[in-house]
């Protein structure tokens, strides 16, 4: 794994993303710290992002192309200093791919619609979750649509 900017527009199994933009149009897009953690797999520094400790009731977006990642139900408060979650929305609105950066084994989340990069997925950490996973998103890499009352 390197970073969305140099694995191009194919997905880890081959298929194209249906959003592919070329990166001197998403550095015209993105903001410069949108770009390092979208497309250049940065992190956001721990307990600085907006969505923290968000408890507003929505759906998140990816903040590139505005593809429905994760439901607000299931948000929940794990104190890493990210926004996590248990599960993305269902169907493919993320894929998974090995990362062997920072001297360890980790399975980093993708936008399934552009292939930007959201966060980490970790598994059997202990949190009383359906799925004993958590999904460490960082802020910048999501945009919150609040529900409707």
């Amino acid at each position: 794994m390197k970073d969305p900017a140099h694995d191009g527009t194919t997905r880890p199994d081959g298929t194209p993303y249906p959003v592919a933009i070329d990166e001197k149009e998403w550095k015209e897009k993105l903001s410069r710290q949108e770009y390092d953690v979208l497309r250049r797999a940065g992190t956001e520094r721990p307990h600085t992002g907006e969505y923290v400790d968000t408890k507003t009731k929505g759906v998140y977006s990816c903040r590139a192309c505005g593809h429905e990642l994760f439901s607000s139900e299931s948000k929940f408060d794990s104190h890493c200093g990210w926004p996590s979650f248990f599960t993305p929305l269902a169907g493919d609105s993320v894929v998974l791919l090995e990362d062997r950066s920072m001297m360890s084994v980790r399975t980093e989340a993708r936008c399934a619609n552009c292939g930007s990069h959201l966060g980490h997925v970790f598994e059997g950490e202990g949190y009383n979750t359906p799925t004993d996973q958590r999904w460490c998103i960082n802020s910048i890499s999501v945009r919150l649509e609040p529900a409707e009352d």
